[in-house]
């Protein structure tokens, strides 16, 4: 009886979570429904028996009533116990829903794991609470975050350079963001850098090694174990093939991508979190813009991509610009082998671009621009990350590019309507410019169209010539329009804001090369190309040749199609078939409301219906206490209370959908 007691138990509680499903409409948690059958069964045995003694059933030991009538009271007895059972599923299900804590064999598992990630997310706490922001996260402060935004800023740059390498990619590419944060946090976060302390030759060697998977030495006749440069993520060490061609190694540092993991789970919680307790996190909607750092940041850390990111780069470019080759037999996700480009990083090159003189510089400003202005507008193709250590510049005016982690990429209809843009700005046309906004961005709701083509034009206006204020005030006008896009509600797609994150970074690596470029200037020259481009005979020809031969299928049928339309008519015959529920989503949210609909409304005819047959006075009895008709009517409301916990979890559940 000991060993089956157990079984029993185990078998009721398998059995309740069945029923559990069938009876709530819902997939509850195993372990919670086991636990509470566990309860429900152990509670049954003295709580009939405390019963059948009240209700006249078993007196001095003895069976009162017939068998058939104490079988259905203890039944119901039962049955209420098990509904008790239910009750408290729905309350664990609506309180802690399934799925929002992880099994017992999921803490089994990682707790290694979870012990280690709650230890940093301790660290990051303290870090946010050390310099002042401990208020922000916990959702605790009502003021603005941009009061004395300059002193916020700099706390916010302290700290996220503190937390490590997410953290400072982190604020690296919201400094980009000029449309999501005021320009001080922007000022701040732009001076974040990612350089640290070299990792000891010993590791880095064992990483190559890893990732060729055999001795460095019989594939490199020589690496300088001193790194040109290291950052939080990768070192980068000169080397010599075999074969004796001069390449440069990208390595990953071998902790790197595990600390990334573990960071990015943080940013994302965290993330979550402001966007659901503060009103400016949901604003910004910094879950969604954590969600697109850290694919990009996954994409940064495997190099496969950004091999491939290099050759569709070298592929757009139009000369004058060099890129390294890939050695593709040598290069893997944690290594890039690459021949050496030679120059000097233009943050490091001020005697070179000194020795150039201002007439050259300008030379080389004003093509580096033009490259990446005609590589997104024709191309669609661009470096999205030209800081001024990935941009090389040589004793005689030549550039390179490196680092192709970061690399946009724009369709058809967005190079297209950012084409537009420019032409709209060269030709001053405010109203032009304005259609081309909207069909670069996600129109906002209630999107005021004057508004907003009266706060372009007075941009236009502004700055019309782009020349006599400087490089400041040139460049001042994608600011400018940035801050117009936010203002007025604008969400900007990835891609577009890689297109402004390109050019942010651009602006000041082009300041140390040469005060004097001329970024609107540039602009309007590209819309002038792309406008002498757009008209010429053979390329309006080769288009409408296209577009014909698209619309070719249909131009033949279209003969047909009106005859058939026009008998129709003329017969009597025309008719409009409407299907307002075509969509399975509409039918599944329809079918779902009708059935809470009827069983609320059964649940509540079944409770109505019970307690006037429980308070009833008339019947007849089948204990000494209980009449026929209480037992009927603790059934019927047994019936509608299910009904109602039906109700309820089908209400409370977050996994319908």
């Amino acid at each position: 009886m000991d060993l089956l007691t157990p079984l029993s138990l185990a078998a009721v509680a398998w059995l309740a979570a069945v029923v559990a499903r069938r009876a709530l409409g819902i997939p509850v948690g195993w372990p919670r429904t086991i636990v509470v059958g566990f309860f429900v069964t152990s509670a049954i045995g003295s709580a009939v028996t405390s019963f059948s003694e009240f209700a006249g059933i078993v007196a001095d030991g003895r069976i009162m009533v017939s068998m058939p009538a104490a079988y259905l009271v203890l039944s119901l007895v039962i049955a209420w116990l098990f509904v008790l059972g239910l009750t408290a599923l729905v309350v664990l299900e609506v309180v802690v829903p399934t799925g929002t804590l992880p099994s017992p064999l999921d803490l089994l598992k990682g707790w290694k794991a979870r012990r280690r990630r709650t230890r940093r997310y301790a660290q990051i706490m303290k870090i946010a609470v050390r310099h002042g922001l401990g208020g922000y996260l916990r959702g605790r402060r009502r003021t603005d975050p941009y009061q004395g935004a300059t002193k916020l800023a700099r706390s916010l740059k302290a700290a996220l350079n503190e937390g490590g390498v997410t953290f400072v990619k982190l604020g690296q590419m919201l400094s980009t963001r000029r449309d999501l944060i005021p320009g001080q946090f922007a000022d701040q976060l732009a001076t974040l850098q990612t350089s640290a302390d070299p990792e000891p030759w010993p590791e880095i060697e064992a990483a190559i090694r890893a990732a060729l998977g055999r001795p460095v030495a019989e594939v490199f006749a020589s690496v300088d174990p001193e790194p040109m440069a290291a950052a939080s993520v990768a070192q980068v060490h000169a080397a010599r093939l075999l074969d004796g061609r001069e390449v440069v190694l990208k390595v990953q540092r071998p902790r790197a991508r595990a600390q990334v993991a573990a960071d990015m789970e943080i940013i994302l919680r965290l993330s979550r979190r402001l966007e659901r307790s503060t009103p400016w996190g949901r604003s910004l909607r910094v879950f969604t813009l954590a969600k697109g750092f850290a694919a990009s940041l996954d994409e940064e850390l495997d190099y496969t991509v950004e091999r491939d990111n290099l050759r569709s780069v070298a592929a757009t470019l139009d000369g004058g610009i060099a890129v390294p080759e890939v050695v593709d037999e040598h290069s893997s996700g944690t290594l890039l082998v690459m021949t050496r480009l030679r120059g000097t990083p233009v943050g490091a090159a001020a005697p070179v671009l000194a020795a150039l003189g201002r007439e050259r510089r300008a030379q080389i400003a004003h093509r580096l621009l033009s490259e990446v202005l005609r590589q997104q507008v024709r191309t669609g193709v661009f470096h999205a990350d030209l800081h001024p250590g990935n941009v090389l510049v040589d004793e005689d005016g030549g550039l390179g590019l490196l680092d192709f982690g970061s690399v946009g990429r724009l369709d058809d209809s967005t190079r297209r309507a950012l084409g537009m843009l420019l032409l709209a700005v060269d030709r001053d046309d405010a109203i032009a410019a304005t259609d081309a906004l909207i069909e670069l961005l996600d129109r906002p709701r209630g999107l005021a169209e004057r508004d907003l083509e009266r706060q372009i034009g007075q941009l236009m206006v502004r700055y019309r010539t782009g020349t006599g204020t400087g490089r400041g005030g040139s460049s001042g006008m994608f600011g400018s329009l940035l801050r117009v896009v936010h203002d007025n509600g604008f969400a900007v797609p990835p891609q577009i804001a890689a297109a402004f994150r390109a050019l942010a970074a651009l602006d000041g690596t082009l300041a140390l090369i040469s005060p004097d470029v001329d970024m609107v200037g540039a602009a309007r020259e590209q819309g002038r190309a792309l406008m002498r481009e757009a008209v010429e005979p053979g390329k309006v020809r080769a288009d409408l040749e296209e577009r014909l031969a698209g619309y070719l299928p249909i131009l033949q049928r279209l003969p047909r199609r009106i005859n058939h339309v026009v008998e129709d008519l003329e017969q009597g015959r025309l008719s409009f078939n409407v299907r307002p529920l075509a969509d399975d989503g509409d039918r599944r949210f329809l079918t779902g409301l009708v059935q809470q609909i009827v069983i609320a409304v059964l649940a509540g005819s079944a409770t109505l219906g019970a307690i006037l047959l429980i308070t009833a006075d008339i019947g007849p009895m089948i204990t000494p206490n209980i009449r026929l008709l209480a037992v009927v009517g603790g059934a019927l409301l047994l019936i509608g209370f299910i009904l109602a916990l039906r109700s309820l979890a089908l209400v409370f559940n977050h996994r319908s959908d």
